[in-house]
């Protein structure tokens, strides 16, 4: 069972939003919180696999809530989930090393399948955001050529993960175990020194990889 902690301070909009993430048998919402104080402090109580976190609340925003269960409860996966599109957001989000951003104006089928995998390794980003953000991104690329020490089955597990794949799925399509992608992925986090998929999908992007 996915144990997940739903923060959204509008509690008719969070009773809906676990309504429908409870469609999946697999998933149960196990704590709710109406700020982000309050889901931090869930956190330090009850086991979690994924936050789900809404972005203005009262008290402290999602924004700020999912830099401190980052730093204190890393095995947590986090998505935002919010009506704000706005790039800001997003990519503040992103800086932090979120696991998804999602739109409250998606479908039940697409929260769903953000959590599944967010859990397993993947980006979630809502088609809408991915619009708006990757061209931002590669405004920001950088001149500097592709790390020269990546072997070119990292360089296509790096693509892989900039298009969002987890590590099942990068398996699959190059013809690979899914240890070996994931001691794969910590040797490329090691050679570009970066903290975790998040970084490495915003490296690939940049590097015009994907």
């Amino acid at each position: 069972m996915i144990r997940v902690l739903l923060a959204e301070d509008q509690v008719m909009v969070r009773q809906g939003i676990k309504a429908m993430i409870e469609t999946d048998k697999e998933i149960e919402v196990t704590g709710e919180a109406d700020n982000g104080k309050e889901a931090v402090s869930l956190c330090d109580k009850q086991l979690f696999d994924v936050a789900v976190l809404d972005i203005r609340m009262p008290k402290m925003d999602g924004i700020e809530a999912a830099k401190v269960i980052r730093s204190r409860f890393p095995h947590i996966k986090i998505l935002m989930l919010t009506t704000f599109d706005d790039n800001q957001y997003v990519m503040d989000a992103l800086k932090l090393g979120v696991n998804g951003y999602m739109l409250k104006t998606g479908d039940t089928e697409s929260l769903i399948r953000a959590i599944k995998s967010t859990l397993s390794g993947g980006l979630s980003l809502e088609d809408q955001v991915a619009a708006k953000v990757m061209p931002v991104l590669l405004q920001k690329q950088e001149e500097e050529s592709i790390d020269p020490t990546l072997t070119p089955r990292e360089r296509a597990i790096l693509k892989c993960i900039g298009e969002g794949l987890n590590n099942k799925e990068v398996a699959e399509r190059l013809g690979l175990s899914v240890g070996t992608v994931k001691n794969q992925t910590s040797h490329i986090l090691d050679k570009l020194g970066l903290r975790d998929r998040t970084q490495l999908a915003i490296y690939a992007i940049r590097k015009r990889l994907v």
